[in-house]
């Protein structure tokens, strides 16, 4: 296991000050990457830590060279130093991801959804975790396949590209053709990748096991459940089929809104097949220089489309990261990946709608709402953290309530929500009852595009349009 991680480690920049570019890490990163790409996931609980861990050390050391070297130097050198520690800290972790991959992964690719949270450096890195990570050699993939499928990929489809076309955290995807003619993109499972989830949670839960002491551990635990069941819910390809054809039926083409068809003649549990989307991701799309136009209708139909599955289609689409939606070339939007879905019971659906109201009644029963969000006794509540609650949702949901575009790009709105995320964890605010994780994920990560997207949207009239019903 040493030498993987050394064969990680080597290709980086091994000093923080070492003078680089930005350009040729990247393609160090990508030979060593490549490299690693020939190499089967590991699955072992102690190897998983141990990579990590070595890996967070040589993070630390980069940061602590930062320090002891900036005494010495010019202002303008000193911000030279951090930002390229910033990035050496960040490749490195992004090497470690890529290879981990799983649940690991997973906190790398939300880290890249959020600007601002961390440094410019990181979300630049991690962002290509959403559908960039490097692909295994379909050799590691194959049997598995044949497995699954009862037959070589290559004899089943009319046609199969080896190469795949796009990696994340739990599986990559391959173009393919049907013998019926269709197009379709086949994604495959890493093999192991379930029990990698699994060992990472259970080294997760050992890092937390400090709080046992704490007053806040049941709800806690909870949580933790709800988050461990739900990610191991996206090694299920059958159940990740069942919700694309949901959010099929959902939409129709006036919409400017495509979800993928399933077949599941050529699916499994760790197979599934569905149509081929042509598109590109946020990243290329910007890159056109789109009108403001064009920026605005991408992020009115990624809003609609969310909404509205929640809404009419009765989950909650819980994975907004930009990895997931594609601009196709007649400008509609491209929905692709339904893994992290969350279905909410009755009593679950009847909190988010209590939720709902309290924004379109301007903020009336807010104080009720957030108590029972963060399954606080209502009896005697912390009446400091109800307060901090109230921002934050206030914060989160602005956009709502405005009978007007709002305007995403603003950075001093986007940076006020970051810093409150960073006072929860300051003051270890973790109280919530588990399904607001996924509430609070996908708002987040819809704001976090619209953000990047620097759209200007009118979600009241989208609301009404969409004729939702929550207020009833």
């Amino acid at each position: 296991m040493a030498l993987e991680l050394n064969e990680l480690i080597a290709a980086l920049p091994r000093e923080a000050d070492q003078p680089t570019t930005a350009a040729s890490i990247q393609e160090e990163l990508s030979r060593i990457l490549a490299r690693l790409g020939q190499k089967p996931v590991p699955v072992s609980r102690l190897a998983r830590i141990w990579i990590l861990g070595s890996v967070h050390a040589k993070v630390a050391a980069a940061y602590f060279a930062y320090w002891l070297r900036s005494g010495f130097a010019a202002q303008d050198d000193n911000e030279r130093r951090l930002n390229e520690t910033h990035l050496v800290a960040a490749l490195k972790l992004l090497g470690a991801m890529s290879y981990l991959r799983g649940a690991v992964m997973k906190v790398g690719q939300m880290l890249g959804n959020y600007p601002h949270s961390v440094p410019d450096q990181y979300v630049e890195a991690f962002s290509a975790l959403h559908f960039e990570a490097p692909p295994m050699h379909f050799s590691l993939l194959r049997e598995l396949v044949r497995d699954e499928l009862g037959g070589d990929p290559l004899d089943i489809f009319d046609d199969f590209e080896t190469e795949a076309f796009a990696a994340a955290s739990l599986g990559q995807v391959h173009r393919a053709r049907l013998k019926t003619g269709e197009r379709v993109a086949v994604k495959i499972q890493y093999p192991g990748i379930g029990k990698t989830i699994r060992s990472d949670f259970r080294n997760m839960m050992a890092v937390v096991a400090p709080m046992r002491l704490t007053r806040d551990w049941d709800n806690i635990r909870a949580q933790w459940e709800d988050i461990r069941q739900t990610v191991e819910y996206e090694t299920d390809y059958r159940r990740e089929a069942s919700f694309l054809q949901r959010a099929r039926a959902l939409f129709s083409a006036g919409d400017g809104i495509v979800v993928p068809n399933a077949y599941p003649a050529h699916s499994t549990g760790r197979v599934l097949t569905m149509d081929y989307l042509d598109g590109v991701h946020l990243d290329r799309f910007l890159a056109t220089d789109p009108s403001q136009d064009d920026r605005d209708r991408f992020g009115e139909r990624l809003m609609r489309a969310s909404f509205r599955i929640a809404h009419k289609g009765g989950f909650w689409y819980a994975d907004a990261n930009p990895g997931n939606f594609l601009r196709l070339k007649d400008g509609s939007l491209g929905l692709i990946d339904f893994g992290c879905c969350r279905e909410f019971s009755h009593e679950e659906w009847d909190f988010y709608k209590q939720m709902a109201r309290v924004q379109q009644r301007n903020w009336e029963g807010l104080r009720e709402a957030v108590i029972r969000a963060a399954d606080l006794d209502p009896t005697c509540p912390d009446e400091r953290h109800v307060r901090f609650l109230e921002d934050c949702s206030r914060w989160l949901c602005e956009y709502m309530i405005v009978d007007a575009p709002f305007d995403f790009g603003d950075e001093a709105s986007l940076r006020r929500g970051v810093d409150i995320m960073a006072e929860t964890v300051r003051r270890r605010y973790f109280r919530s009852i588990p399904h607001n994780i996924w509430i609070m994920r996908q708002l987040l990560g819809l704001r976090g595009i619209a953000f990047r997207l620097r759209a200007r949207i009118n979600m009241k009239r989208i609301g009404d349009e969409e004729d939702w019903g929550i207020t009833k």
